[in-house]
């Protein structure tokens, strides 16, 4: 182990003097990807959130939380099937995309808890199905379990936050790196394309079908300023206690989504939720690894729908829209 660090250590600073890597500008970023539909909304603790409000504004509000190193991009492909009756709220989480470091640098899932409970009151949303991937997904669980009034449905895709014994996950280098912390400080620096591309291929099924536009938006963004800053204080914070013990209180109508091929949270773990969430229904989907929504964003998409029409009665449903554009 001592070997490999050395080994990385040196090919990180040989390759640093010439892949040098700096912070893009907020302004810059937001020209490039800050346009319409994207929204703007200071918080009562000074963060500027940057969110999405799309889909049909009558319809019951869907807030969608995206993963580590992500944006509220992943979310694009799931928009305009859901916005047709659902009013599909996405939000760049502190730290990441446009949204970027906040006041306090504090990026623990507490943290992330009350930047929802703020950024839901900045906009006016109550109650709302809530849902999110990997990472988003872990916040949108302790939500529910701390909050659960708010909550009519909860959506997780992929997930973090339970431990499964003996489980094997593959992390992309990436992710190694930043678990690592001899070298995760070089990071705020170095930050590779190659090293986006490599993680975003091992997170499908099918490398092929990652593009170059997502390998350029998911590089530009996490170089936003202050983004790899608030990266690294997060991975510095102590693993957070597991939701293993507390998943058979959830009350709330849940669904489980998750790609059979996920290699960062394997099935395993998504059966892990099912079978400690009473009532949760799973569904798995073939050849799909850990972002369904992106990797298959139809099927995956049609899977939330089908969940919201079961629980219509306790999600009351808008008419039908002839148009998914909201605002």
């Amino acid at each position: 182990m001592r070997v490999f660090l050395l080994i990385v250590l040196a090919l990180l600073v040989g390759a640093g003097i010439y892949g040098y890597t700096p912070d893009v500008a907020h302004e810059k970023l937001v020209e490039r990807y800050g346009g319409a539909p994207s929204k703007y909304v200071q918080l009562s603790d000074g963060t500027t959130a940057h969110y999405r409000d799309q889909g049909n504004s009558s319809g019951v509000a869907v807030l969608l939380l995206h993963g580590s190193s992500s944006s509220l991009f992943t979310w694009e492909g799931w928009a305009p099937m859901l916005g047709v009756k659902y009013r599909v709220i996405t939000v760049d989480l502190p730290g990441h995309g446009l949204t970027g470091r906040t006041p306090g640098d504090n990026y623990s899932f507490d943290a992330y808890q009350a930047f929802v409970e703020r950024f839901t009151k900045a906009i006016g949303v109550e109650q709302f199905v809530i849902g999110g991937h990997s990472m988003g997904g872990e916040i949108a669980a302790r939500f529910t379990l701390n909050l659960p009034d708010r909550v009519k449905a909860l959506i997780l895709v992929d997930a973090s936050g339970v431990d499964v014994p003996n489980l094997k996950r593959e992390e992309p280098l990436g992710f190694k790196l930043l678990r690592t912390p001899v070298i995760r400080a070089g990071l705020r620096w170095f930050t590779p394309k190659a090293l986006v591309k490599e993680g975003l291929k091992k997170f499908y099924v099918d490398p092929n079908r990652v593009t170059d536009e997502q390998v350029e938006r998911y590089w530009m963004l996490i170089r936003h300023k202050g983004n790899r800053v608030a990266l690294i204080k997060r991975y510095s914070l102590p693993k957070p206690v597991s939701l293993n013990d507390r998943l058979a209180r959830m009350g709330t109508p849940t669904l489980i989504l998750w790609g059979e091929q996920d290699r960062l949270e394997p099935i395993e773990v998504g059966k892990l939720y099912a079978s400690s969430i009473a009532g949760a229904e799973a569904i798995y989907l073939p050849n799909v690894g850990h972002v369904p929504q992106e990797e298959a964003p139809e099927e995956s998409a049609a899977a939330v729908l089908e969940l919201l029409k079961r629980y219509d009665q306790s999600i009351p449903q808008a008419p039908e829209l002839s148009s998914g554009n909201g605002g």
